[in-house]
């Protein structure tokens, strides 16, 4: 027979003994009160009598309340209250059982008050003296020298921070921190710009500020790191971070509160602050109910699954219950690493991987064929401007042919959505990848009119994407510099991929057919600026790390645009997507777009280039941007 887990524990039978005790002794201690420590003979007997009852009643009660399956160590408030509500209980069994056997005859009354007060005291105290030893056996010289004068003390071991934000989750934080015996944190005070917490005590800790004073702060505590929770890294991280430069200090974001207390993460799981925190982005609210109307239950295909934007995608594509997501990638380790992502991490198996490039036409066909695809995310394309640059016919056979093979593979299956993923370099290209994605979307128009919806996504550059500066600018920080940059006054559009990823399935539930959909970037970053925020965000000072100036590349220009002349926006039902108000231009003319095809298939850089010229007037291809504003 298997016995059950708690009477196996062996530390219950301690607690039972222990526990019963205490409320021994708590009797015993009432009538000792109640007698000013005289006991006469017959009320001595009494309480032998009436020990073995009330000690019985009270252990019964405390197991029905479930005092005995904690752990003393982590005793708490609740835990209180149940120890109250028990010794109650047991209290009014114990005055039943006397008036049932005796009707009080010769009993004192006082004894059946000061029993249930004793035993409530005993109880608690028992309970609180254990979790007091647990949590100072870590240090058990810290309740010690708690009296002393930092001088005197030895120097606690951790790195010593500050916590920014003494509110309500920042008391929490700092008490999960102290409650954790190798946090590798020695807590030194909260910095806060509320004057009426200013020079206060939470949990022992001081409260300093304003955040202003951060360095004089930092001196006088010997901080060495600040930490930000997840509630404070909003729009005041820009303010801190200059304040911690200033103070020469570290910067580390504290895991979310929700977080710490559902078990996900460990309160020692701080992390560096990254780039993406200082866009102070708010909450991507989504239409789940119109976007689960266009996914849950179908079968979507996503080209180009393996890369940043596409494989987010996917993560994204899953929460809405597809019957099937067929996973489409040129690259072998990218198809691998996504297919493992979504079966070993978010446990979906609903998947097919096909291995081959967009541009196949017979492939892409049977592909189509066998899995009759509902909604299409075209994400499939080159994008790296000055590699395309260099090899111009790459653009036009993945960027423009592959489109073009995929968008007509969903016009003859018949599938039901088809969004592409375009980008700002669209407007107005001075660089091929920019013209490619243009042709791209003037034959989405083309198209349009059948059963199959088209629409496009435009938006500008996703942090931490293939092709990305932040991670090149990440490498030469920790080389120790220089950090390159092509301009002073070159300025990005910045979003992050979850961001976009969830912008791009959100605009295609709104969808009607043929429009462009823009997402809304914030205000475009000075990338001199991004590199100084990202050497900052290291711990290095910007002083000692040079920031070089090599010029714009071929194709790049000073400035991003998400819009061209004659285009404007107009506001959709969500509050970060627009849809650009302009005629519905396509490419009228094939000849035009056979011509550039054949430049392509013989690699004449210069035939690509006119042949975009020709199918997208307003792409001016330079050589150095500097001057295009």
């Amino acid at each position: 027979m298997k016995v059950p887990r708690l009477l196996a524990n062996k530390n219950l039978y301690l607690m039972l003994l222990g526990e019963s005790g205490l409320f021994a002794m708590a009797l015993v201690m009432a009538f000792l009160l109640r007698f000013e420590f005289d006991i006469p003979a017959d009320f001595f007997r009494q309480m032998v009598g009436l020990l073995p009852v009330a000690v019985a009643l009270k252990v019964v009660f405390f197991w029905v309340c479930g005092l005995y399956r904690g752990m003393w160590r982590y005793t708490g408030l609740a835990d209180l209250w149940k120890i109250g509500r028990a010794v109650f209980m047991a209290e009014v069994a114990l005055i039943i059982y006397v008036a049932f056997t005796s009707h009080f005859q010769g009993y004192p009354r006082s004894v059946f008050i000061l029993d249930p007060l004793l035993a409530f005291v005993f109880a608690c105290g028992a309970r609180v003296l254990i979790r007091s030893l647990y949590e100072t056996s870590a240090q058990p010289k810290d309740w010690l020298f708690a009296l002393l004068p930092e001088r005197f003390c030895a120097p606690a071991s951790g790195i010593r921070a500050l916590i920014v934000g003494a509110d309500a989750d920042g008391a929490r934080i700092a008490k999960e921190i102290l409650d954790v015996r190798d946090s590798g944190l020695h807590l030194v005070g909260f910095v806060d710009d509320d004057p009426a917490r200013i020079g206060r005590n939470i949990h022992g800790l001081p409260v300093y500020g304003p955040l202003a004073a951060l360095v004089s702060v930092a001196q006088m505590t010997r901080a060495e790191e600040i930490l930000v929770s997840a509630g404070q890294a909003g729009g005041h991280l820009r303010e801190i971070v200059d304040a911690c430069e200033s103070a020469q200090l570290g910067i580390k974001k504290l895991p979310a509160l929700a977080d710490i207390a559902s078990g996900k993460v460990s309160v020692k799981a701080l992390r560096d602050v990254r780039y993406e925190d200082l866009l102070g982005r708010e909450e991507v609210h989504l239409d789940e109910a119109g976007i689960k109307g266009y996914l849950a239950d179908k079968v979507v295909l996503v080209t180009g699954a393996g890369g940043s934007i596409g494989s987010e995608l996917c993560r994204q594509i899953i929460r809405f219950g597809p019957r099937l997501l067929v996973l489409f990638d040129a690259g072998e380790e990218n198809l691998y690493s996504i297919e493992m992502e979504l079966l070993h991490q978010h446990g979906f198996t609903r998947y097919v991987t096909v291995l081959g490039q967009v541009q196949d036409a017979a492939l892409v066909d049977a592909v189509f064929a066998a899995r009759q695809p509902h909604v299409v995310f075209h994400a499939a394309a080159y994008k790296h401007v000055p590699m395309l640059e260099g090899n111009p016919w790459q653009a036009v056979t993945n960027n423009i042919v592959g489109s073009r093979t995929v968008m007509e593979a969903s016009v003859r299956h018949g599938a039901g959505r088809f969004v592409l993923v375009s980008t700002d370099k669209a407007v107005r290209p001075t660089n091929v990848m920019g013209a490619s994605k243009r042709v791209a979307e003037l034959l989405m128009h083309g198209f349009q009119g059948g059963e199959t919806t088209f629409m496009a996504v435009r938006f500008g550059n996703v942090l931490g994407s293939s092709g990305s500066v932040i991670p090149l600018f990440r490498s030469q920080i920790e080389r120790g510099g220089p950090v390159t940059v092509t301009h002073p006054e070159v300025t990005r559009y910045f979003m992050t991929i979850p961001e976009a990823a969830q912008l791009i399935v959100q605009a295609g539930a709104l969808g009607r057919g043929g429009e462009i959909f823009v997402l809304k970037m914030g205000q475009p970053v000075r990338i001199a600026d991004l590199a100084r925020d990202l050497i900052i965000l290291s711990g290095k000072d910007p002083a000692e790390i040079e920031v070089k100036f090599t010029g714009l590349r071929p194709g790049e220009k000073l400035y991003e645009e998400l819009i061209t002349a004659g285009e404007g926006v107009l506001e959709t039902g969500h509050e970060k997507i627009m849809v650009l108000r302009s005629e519905k231009t396509q490419i009228e003319n094939d000849e035009k777009l056979v011509t550039l095809l054949e430049a392509a298939r013989f690699f004449e850089a210069e035939g690509v280039r006119r042949g975009l010229q020709d199918l997208v007037p307003e792409y001016t291809p330079v050589s150095n941007a500097a001057e295009v504003h």
